[in-house]
């Protein structure tokens, strides 16, 4: 059982968006300034921490980071900023085996899934949305079906090329439109517009988002 102290706090899992400040919510900036622990990934905590918060950086140690939000967590509320949204791959997983749902409070973000959508005016409802960042694809997954729409968070091993590869030997056609969507909100925010035979031809792009047009 947890102390009964902690029923009196929150864990606030923040998503921070695609990357730029502008892209965050107001409501999410508001819960940063407000709680008094935090804990993210260094470049998140590099840019919204404040000097007196107390920081945890997330890493591969996860038990580690349970283990400050739950010390932390017997004081006051706790931020978690998570890039993106909450709900699409992030440490909310985690938490939620972890804690208690009533403990948890989610603020959501834009991610850069929704927002390569939006790049290219594509309405998403009807796409099916896949990550291979750090995952092994599944076989269902990628089956092809005219005017099937996909949305894929890439990562080093299913980048822009090793994908296009195994879409094309799962029957979708040479000619399928690609997006390769990077460094989304950013400065230097790239997109590439090409097919699925010609992402084989061309240098391969990893850590973004591709949008298939079936």
């Amino acid at each position: 059982m947890e102390d009964a102290a902690v029923k009196h706090h929150k864990i606030k899992v923040i998503g921070i968006g695609p990357g730029n400040p502008d892209y965050m919510l107001p409501m999410a900036r508001q819960v940063i300034r407000e709680v008094k622990a935090l804990t993210g990934g260094r470049r998140a905590l590099s840019q919204y921490a404040a000097s007196d918060q107390h920081t945890f950086a997330i890493t591969r140690d996860i038990p580690g980071v349970m283990a400050f939000i739950r010390e932390e967590l017997r004081l006051h509320d706790v931020g978690v900023l998570v890039s993106g949204d909450p709900g699409y791959y992030s440490l909310l997983d985690a938490l939620k085996k972890e804690f208690p749902e009533e403990y948890l409070q989610v603020i959501p973000g834009i991610s850069s899934v929704q927002l390569a959508f939006a790049r290219l005016a594509l309405p998403w409802h009807d796409a099916d949305l896949i990550s291979l960042h750090g995952r092994e694809p599944k076989e269902e997954e990628l089956f092809y079906a005219k005017g099937r729409m996909l949305g894929m968070l890439t990562d080093g091993v299913y980048n822009s090329r090793s994908i296009a590869e195994l879409l094309m030997e799962n029957g979708w056609p040479t000619e399928t439109r690609l997006s390769i969507c990077l460094r989304l909100s950013y400065p230097d925010e790239e997109i590439i517009n090409t097919t699925l035979q010609g992402a084989r031809e061309i240098e391969e792009y990893s850590h973004g988002v591709l949008i298939v047009q079936g």
